[in-house]
């Protein structure tokens, strides 16, 4: 498998997705309901993810691909398993606010393996392989810096859609970061957070609950450029991909010097929760 030849693909297509999405806010597009907890999908989700399968699946048709709003496609038990988000940030895009991107990454045997973020609203793109680095839009190495924030850490905060409005967990960890940051960032497009992190925007991410197919592209890209990611009581983060779940992956991210104080603060919120 020639995983520099797997990212130029996965570049080309998250960009031509991208194209796709921007022309589409322009011109108009559709949005539905999704489910039962608030969530929308519009048909710009849809074309974007026709687009990004059927370019997956033309060049790898042994590989399974798992879709955000399809599902399974593909080769089921395959050893290469392409994560597809064709648009995280619906929600904003839905309200006019220019906040969304493009996420795709390839797993070996659940692991991944290649990530790539495309931010459409600024034409930017980030990707990283595993053991290999992670790259900027402009193709230089990207490394974590690690900033001091005299008036606390700007943090953001990131959840799955099952998380209820009553979650104590929840509640406790939102808490805590709102009395000890100088600004938490909700953002309804994690891959956006992950980005913003591994450039050092950021300090921190908190995930509660989160999916599987918009975590593990930024995720990535932010581990390869010099950020660690752990569980939420500070022992090894579970990157595994099983099969098509989607949800219940929890986590604490940071650059490994900022890493402990966000850890304490986690797990005094969640002593309290």
């Amino acid at each position: 498998m020639d995983l520099e030849r797997a990212r130029t693909l996965a570049v080309e297509a998250a960009r031509d997705a991208g194209t796709l999405l921007r022309t589409g806010v322009d011109t108009g597009f559709r949005t539905s309901a999704k489910g039962s907890t608030g969530d929308v999908v519009t048909d710009l989700d849809l074309a974007s993810e026709r687009l990004l399968v059927d370019r997956i699946l033309t060049a790898y048709p042994g590989h399974a691909v798992i879709a955000e709003e399809a599902g399974l496609l593909g080769t089921a038990g395959a050893e290469w398993t392409w994560l597809v988000d064709p648009l995280d940030g619906t929600n904003n895009l839905a309200i006019g606010l220019p906040a969304y991107a493009v996420g795709l990454a390839l797993c070996r045997s659940g692991r991944p393996v290649l990530g790539v973020v495309h931010d459409p609203v600024h034409a930017r793109t980030w990707s990283a392989l595993r053991g290999r680095g992670a790259t900027d839009p402009v193709g230089a190495r990207l490394s974590t810096p690690c900033r001091p924030r005299p008036h606390g850490p700007l943090l953001a905060w990131t959840q799955g859609y099952a998380v209820t409005r009553d979650d104590r967990r929840a509640l406790a960890l939102k808490a805590a970061m709102d009395v000890t940051a100088r600004r938490v960032l909700r953002l309804w497009a994690p891959l956006l957070a992950w980005v913003m992190l591994a450039r050092g925007d950021i300090d921190g991410v908190v995930g509660y609950r989160t999916g599987t197919v918009d975590l593990p592209a930024g995720a990535l890209i932010a581990q390869e450029a010099g950020v660690e990611i752990r569980a939420l009581d500070g022992g090894p983060f579970d990157e595994l991909i099983d099969g098509g779940a989607t949800e219940n992956r929890s986590f604490v991210a940071a650059h490994p010097k900022s890493l402990p104080s966000l850890l304490d603060l986690v797990a005094t919120a969640l002593d309290r929760a």
